[in-house]
């Protein structure tokens, strides 16, 4: 069977319907989003069929869009079907305010640090992780810092010259 985006489309919405949203194909890659309540559904879905065997997690990343109210964290699974050599890419968003998603620990191994790294740069909560602590960011730090709450640089400092950096 080929894995082409419109199979996939069709198996996603055949057992998901409605659920299975923002369908495209960006650069070649399947890409598509669901309610992050049905996070672990979709991922088992898509490891456990016979047909489709995305039985690799390749990536876990985050992206923070502070001005999509309810949709600020953005999740973002890249999954692989080793035999036939098929990537596709899973979006789910949250709240910022409730940033808890279930973990895909007991799935795929390699979300667990993927996890990690994510809670430790974005603060998503992976409900059900085995040690969700920071990885690469001392314990006591009470911010994220990938998240764009920050401004990029401090316009008040005089010790830069702004000719060095082309904006003179």
């Amino acid at each position: 069977m080929d894995l082409s985006p419109e199979y996939l489309q069709s198996r996603l919405t055949e057992k998901f319907g409605d659920a299975v949203t923002a369908v495209d194909t960006p650069y070649g890659m399947f890409t598509f989003e669901v309610p992050k309540e049905l996070n672990l559904k979709v991922l088992q879905f898509l490891y456990d069929d016979p047909e489709l065997q995305f039985r690799f997690l390749t990536d876990l990343c985050a992206v923070h869009y502070p001005e999509k109210k309810g949709r600020e964290l953005a999740l973002v699974y890249h999954l692989h079907n080793m035999r036939k050599n098929v990537r596709i890419r899973m979006k789910i968003y949250t709240d910022i305010n409730q940033p808890d998603v279930y973990t895909a620990t007991a799935l795929f191994s390699s979300a667990n640090w993927q996890e990690r790294e994510t809670y430790d740069f974005y603060g998503i909560n992976f409900v059900g992780h085995p040690n969700l602590k920071r990885i690469l960011n001392v314990e006591e730090m009470d911010y994220f810092p990938l998240r764009k709450e920050y401004p990029l640089e401090d316009q008040t400092r005089i010790d830069k010259d702004d000719e060095m950096f082309g904006r003179g």
